[in-house]
Formats: structure tokens, C-alpha cells, sequence
């Protein structure tokens, strides 16, 4: 039988990821078998998570997700020794109004799981006031237990000393204590961390980090703190219906934004993936009966993508006939033009009259709840989309037909409704399920 844990931290930047990979990679190098899940939207981490596991890591997300997809997500960790669920931002965070099962926050999954929580807690700047956060993360949800804490970034062992009798006080265990270590820094980008299979050093990082931990970090006794775990059976699947049955998926550093549940809901519904490059000057496949193209940084290879006459040119024959979706990065593609940080305006697709600018960064962030005013692949008019929005691009112009009224998580109708033009259409959203 499978225990469970959840990482989490009062707030982000903490040290969630680097202590969660390397705990999976510490146990894994033990020989047990690790799975790992992200709490939340993040298309990153899940890679980083199979890099550490060798098995595939998923996102599970309250707000977008009902209580059977989610069991149904986390049923792969049936047959792990150990399920580890990273958090995101603080472990409370998540947005005001509830959404299907939740708010979002890392804590609706260790309620939901009863899977006890491990936290992250940096005590620079401070002593015994770490203990007095702890402590109140501890005590402000009943339903949601701390298993301890793992101390990270700590100056000095007099700093320690104070910090671990102050949690020894408030009856917090202590699993470890950290010292101030750059060299098993992630590198970030605006986004946030730089993706797992643009760091050649990935195994080796995570292994160093794994050996640092081993050295801090009880390691049994943070295995002993979990939970034993039996998962439950589903009674849904997931709540995505493919876009086709013969999808071109837009795959490479450009174009890399996918959540894994995605591509898993496609294949179990019968649909083939065919990937291509466009950073390759690859066009979709002429067999496909629908093309995708994800989110992710176009904005650093747009004087690339502008040159690919092939990748565009095919692009807009298959749009002749056949349907073609962007998301964010995506839809900025099938767009007019993107101006990138410098200034320098690159012609894109021009499927869409969408033009966007990263010369003026501004930034989105969000649930999105999206009623279709037109359809999309895979959803006709009415459909109620739930997704999650995360961009620094501004729009400069969105003069096509708008795709959805969007809402965020708060009910407000927001300016990117997507658009729409013949058989292209695009959203700034990603999806992460429908409502049914």
C-alpha cells in the first residue's frame, strides 16, 4: 500500500520543487518506487518530476477538477511505495470563490487525499518566528495535517539551534535543516522555472540535490510521517474530450506547454498524437483532421518562427480545410505579428487577427472559466471550459470574432475572450477541463 505526502510552503519561492525532487530522486536511488503530482496549474514541474521518478507526474487542481478526475489522476500512484503532491504558491493560497472541488489550494488536495503535509519554511531574516508561522499553518484547517517541517536556507548552526527549539516547543517535528546551498539552484525564467528537457545537467542537478538532502534530511522519518494510502475508485475519468481523431500537436521548445493529463485524456478517448516541430520549419501533418499548437515561449524564437516559410505556409493550408487551435504562446502564433522584448515586431501566421507585444510586459494570471460563443475543437457553442491563464504579453489588437465570454475566478468578465476566424481559433487560456 502506497503513503502519501504533500510538500507545501507558506508562500512560493521557498524551496517546494528543489525539495521535492530531491526527495524523489533520494528514495528512488533507495529502490523504492516514487510518483509524483503537482497541486495546481504548472506546466513545468511534472517534468522536472519525471526526470526525479522515471514516472510520468501529473497536475490535480481543485478549482478545475472534480473529485473523481481527481482520483482518477492520482489512482497511478496505486502500485508507488511513496506519492509525493508538490504544492503551489503558500498552502491556504487559492482564489476566493470555490470552483468544482475547491479553490486551487495545495490544501484542498491534502484534505482531500488525507495525505499529511511536510512544509517547506525559510527562516532567513527571523528566528523563533518561524515556529509562530508553522504553527499557525498547522492550526488554520482543521482537516489538514503537518506532518513537520524541513528548515531551507538556514545562516548558521547558532540559527538553527534557535529555530529548531522554538518548533520543539510548539510540538512541530523538525525532519531537517538546510544550509544555504546555490550550487542545486533551479534556474528560473519570467514563467517560472526553465523547462526539465532545456537543462542537459537535469540528472545531474537532481542527483546533487538528492545527495544534499540525504545529508540534512531524516529521511526516514519523513517516509514514516506519511500516510498509508488506498486509492479510491473513480467514478469519472476525465473531463476533456479530444480535439480529433488524428491530432498535429506542435511540439518542441516553443511549443511545450501541454498538461500531461491532456495528452492522456486524448489517447484514452481513442485519438492519435502526431507531433511536429515548428521550430523545425515542420507543418502539421497533411493526414491530421485537427492541428494543436500549445502554449510556451514563442516570444524567444519569433524571429525563427517567422522564418519558417514551411512551417507557415502548411500551417495556413491545413487551416483551408481543417480546424486549428492555439493556446496563449499558441494563439499568439496564429496571430498577426508578436513584437518580442526588444522591440522587434515578427510577422506570425496570420490566421488570426490577434497581434500581441512583450515589449510591454504585463501580467495575467488566472482561473478562467470560458462559455463558448462559437466552437472549438472538441466543444461546441455553449461548452463551459475550465482553464488557467499565465502571460506577460499585451494585446495590441483582437479584432476577430470573439471565441467565449470569460470569466475569472471571481466571475469577472475579462478582455481575452480568444477569437476566432474560419477554422482557426484561439484562447489565452489553457484548458484543463470542461464542466459536465
Amino acid at each position: 500500500m502506497p503513503a502519501g505526502l504533500v510538500i507545501s510552503a507558506p508562500a512560493s519561492g521557498v524551496g517546494k520543487t528543489t525539495l521535492t525532487l530531491a526527495l524523489a530522486r533520494a528514495w528512488r536511488n533507495r529502490g523504492l518506487n516514487v510518483q509524483c503530482f503537482k497541486s495546481g496549474p504548472d506546466y513545468i514541474d511534472p517534468a522536472f518530476h519525471a526526470a526525479a521518478t522515471g514516472r510520468a507526474s501529473v497536475n490535480v487542481d481543485s478549482w478545475a477538477m472534480d473529485r473523481g478526475t481527481i482520483a482518477h489522476l492520482v489512482g497511478r500512484g496505486a502500485d508507488a511505495d511513496i506519492v509525493l503532491a508538490e504544492g503551489s504558491m503558500g498552502l491556504f493560497d487559492g482564489v476566493a470563490a470555490c470552483g468544482v472541488s475547491g479553490t486551487g489550494a495545495t490544501a484542498d488536495i491534502a484534505e482531500m487525499l488525507g495525505w499529511p503535509v511536510v512544509l517547506v519554511i525559510d527562516p532567513s531574516g527571523q528566528a523563533q518566528t518561524a515556529a509562530a508561522i508553522a504553527a499557525g499553518l498547522r492550526d488554520y484547517r482543521a482537516g489538514v495535517r503537518l506532518a513537520g517541517v524541513v528548515l531551507n536556507r538556514v545562516a548558521s548552526p547558532r540559527h538553527e539551534d534557535l529555530v529548531r527549539r522554538a518548533l520543539n516547543e510548539a510540538g512541530i517535528a523538525v525532519f531537517g535543516a538546510l544550509p544555504r546551498h546555490a550550487e542545486i539552484s533551479l534556474p528560473k525564467r519570467h514563467l517560472g522555472l526553465v523547462q526539465a528537457e532545456e537543462q542537459a545537467e537535469i540528472g545531474k542537478l537532481i542527483d546533487e540535490a538528492a545527495r544534499f538532502i540525504a545529508e540534512h534530511v531524516d529521511l526516514d522519518a519523513v517516509l514514516q510521517s506519511a500516510a498509508k494510502w488506498s486509492p479510491q475508485p473513480a467514478a469519472n475519468g476525465l473531463n476533456v474530450t479530444p480535439p480529433g481523431q488524428r491530432i498535429a500537436l506542435a511540439r518542441d521548445a516553443a511549443f511545450s506547454f501541454v498538461y500531461p493529463h491532456m495528452l492522456e485524456a486524448w489517447r484514452t478517448a481513442g485519438a492519435e498524437i502526431v507531433p511536429f516541430s515548428p521550430l523545425a520549419d515542420e507543418a502539421p501533418d497533411a493526414s491530421a483532421d485537427v492541428c494543436w499548437l500549445p502554449g510556451g515561449y514563442p516570444e524567444l524564437h519569433a524571429g525563427r518562427i517567422a522564418a519558417n516559410a514551411c512551417f507557415r505556409s502548411g500551417l495556413r493550408g491545413f487551416a483551408e480545410t481543417r480546424p486549428v487551435h492555439g493556446e496563449c504562446g499558441g494563439y499568439m502564433v496564429l496571430g498577426t505579428a508578436l513584437t518580442d522584448a526588444d522591440g522587434v515586431r515578427h510577422e506570425m501566421a496570420g490566421l488570426l487577427g490577434l497581434e500581441t507585444s512583450f515589449a510591454k510586459r504585463r501580467m495575467h494570471l488566472g482561473y478562467r472559466l470560458a462559455e463558448l460563443a462559437a466552437p472549438m475543437p472538441g466543444h461546441e457553442v455553449g461548452a463551459r471550459l475550465r482553464g488557467h491563464e499565465f502571460h506577460y504579453s499585451t494585446i495590441l489588437a483582437q479584432p476577430d470574432t470573439p471565441l467565449a465570454v470569460v470569466h475569472d475566478a471571481t466571475g469577472t468578465v475579462i478582455a481575452e475572450t480568444g477569437s476566432r476566424r474560419g477554422h482557426a481559433t484561439g484562447t489565452f487560456f489553457h484548458l484543463i477541463a470542461e464542466d459536465r
